[in-house]
């Protein structure tokens, strides 16, 4: 199996060989690993580079986390398109397969993995984590929770419905919705996990929890608005 495989980093030095050499690992599957990198200061691109992956930059001026993946998604090839943060590290040889598997469903736009605490994670994180990704494979026709930290989308849905390169984060879950409301499904898939040190909300980040809720509040004004 063909999968392309889009990266993202900013400062990775201590996460990304780990990342690579999973993603290397992977079993049947040949992919297509393209680095999408935001200014690193540190000795991420020098690691990347050891790994004979392709790397693209976006500098602070341009980067919103919906430009970065659309830069990634050009830069690659294939219709199943893996999304990975570069300190989201896969926690077998399977993670690629088993996203993939979930596109036999023709109703499915995207897919996203199961995300674990390391032991030395903030107990807030091995909170979040542990209570927001379960261990029941589901299907979403209308609950649009999507986290592109660990997920793969189709491509020819993405031509139709690109991420939102205006937005300041939760790109996933807007993209998500925006799917859904064209009649596909998102899916859910635990048995594709990756290790995730910081978690989803990197423990008490106040300035990072504002600019999310700011942005699903906006998700969800659209949403009661296109029903009422």
């Amino acid at each position: 199996m063909k999968a392309a495989v889009i990266i993202r980093t900013k400062n990775e030095e201590a996460w990304i060989a780990r990342v690579l050499e999973a993603v290397g690992r992977q079993a049947d599957v040949e992919a297509d690993v393209v680095v999408v990198d935001n200014q690193s200061t540190d000795a991420t691109l020098d690691i990347a580079s050891r790994f004979g992956c392709r790397i693209v930059t976006i500098p602070d001026s341009e980067f919103t986390h919906g430009r970065a993946l659309n830069l990634g998604v050009r830069e690659t090839r294939g219709e199943l398109v893996a999304v990975l943060s570069g300190h989201c590290i896969p926690v077998n040889e399977r993670w690629l397969l088993r996203l993939a598997a979930n596109f036999s469903n023709p109703s499915i736009a995207g897919v996203y993995g199961r995300q674990e605490p390391l032991p030395d994670s903030n107990p807030f994180d091995k909170r979040d984590l542990w209570t927001t990704f379960g261990q029941d494979r589901r299907l979403q026709r209308r609950d649009h929770f999507f986290h592109n930290a660990n997920s793969m989308i189709r491509r020819s849905v993405w031509h139709e419905v690109p991420f939102n390169e205006a937005l300041p984060g939760v790109e996933d879950r807007d993209w998500a919705k925006r799917v859904q409301d064209l009649g596909w499904h998102i899916a859910y898939e635990p048995h594709a996990s990756v290790y995730h040190h910081h978690g989803i909300h990197q423990g008490r980040d106040e300035d990072r929890a504002v600019r999310v809720a700011r942005v699903i509040e906006l998700i969800q004004t659209r949403t009661t608005g296109a029903s009422s």
